[in-house]
């Protein structure tokens, strides 16, 4: 539930980014559409991994691995919400559809499988997870540009710390499963700089609009300023687990990776109406 709404949350914010006059039949759609995307997406990946989700703590519970629904039961839920998220998605217009039933194919036929295989999957897991704040703006406008393109980097770049950083804390429940989500495989000084990194490119990406060369997609100072003063918050968290490479330091990572996302979103937003 939590992850369905932040998804949708991202797919809004696109949306009032983009738009030039409100369409709140537009915003529903948009919503309910993209709700019923990433429902399928979970639907489908907890059928594939329903044999190492009862390995991990963290999965054992839920409901296929603990018997409370059957594999078919949930088959024919993933499919309706698939079906009913294309077609709510193509009232709106087909390119956000498109974009939709991409990030189910990514997510389901590519990400999911490599999870088992290599710490790549992450790179490849970071496609579909980028699209929804993308979405939005392609919902506003029906056409794919440097804006949504922006957007799309914005959340691409930002997954890296945010989900290596679960991995970090989550380490043991995940090797219960046989999945593979840090860089070098290990809780280590390498993984660690890369988490660095990546938070520096996050920031760095997210300043971009400041600099007006993406169209549409702008940021004042005063919005710029704000961004970058989250960005030295999650950053600040980035260092300290290279430092201290603890579980309790990476729980702090994620969380404000979580803040930092949410709260882009809310200053893009806002700093656009306040104009």
């Amino acid at each position: 539930m939590g992850l369905s709404i932040s998804v949708v949350f991202s797919a809004l914010a696109g949306y009032l980014l983009g738009a030039i006059a409100i369409d709140y039949t537009t915003l529903l759609l948009l919503a309910l559409g993209g709700y019923f995307m990433v429902g399928a997406s979970n639907a489908y990946n907890q059928i594939i991994e329903r044999d190492l989700d009862a390995l991990m703590d963290r999965t054992k519970n839920r409901p296929i691995p603990a018997g409370r629904m059957s594999v078919n039961t949930a088959f024919i839920i993933a499919t309706a919400f698939t079906i009913l998220g294309i077609i709510t998605l193509y009232s709106i217009n087909p390119k956000t559809a498109m974009w939709g039933a991409i990030s189910i194919f990514l997510y389901t036929s590519v990400y999911t499988p490599l999870k088992t295989k290599t710490p790549l999957s992450v790179f490849v897991g970071a496609l579909p997870g980028a699209i929804p704040f993308m979405l939005g703006w392609v919902a506003a406008r029906g056409e794919f540009g440097i804006e949504p393109g922006t957007l799309f980097a914005i959340q691409f770049f930002w997954q890296f710390p945010h989900f290596w950083s679960i991995g970090w804390f989550l380490y043991e429940d995940y090797e219960k499963g046989g999945f593979f989500m840090l860089p070098t495989g290990k809780r280590d000084k390498g993984t660690a700089v890369q988490i660095i990194m990546y938070s520096v490119w996050t920031v760095l990406v997210s300043l971009i609009p400041v600099f007006g060369f993406t169209g549409d997609l702008k940021l004042s100072i005063v919005g710029a300023i704000l961004v970058f003063l989250l960005g030295m918050v999650m950053l600040a968290y980035a260092v300290r687990l290279f430092k201290q490479r603890t579980v309790k330091t990476a729980k702090q990572l994620m969380l404000s990776s979580v803040f930092y996302i949410t709260m882009l979103q809310i200053i893009y937003v806002a700093d656009k109406f306040l104009r």
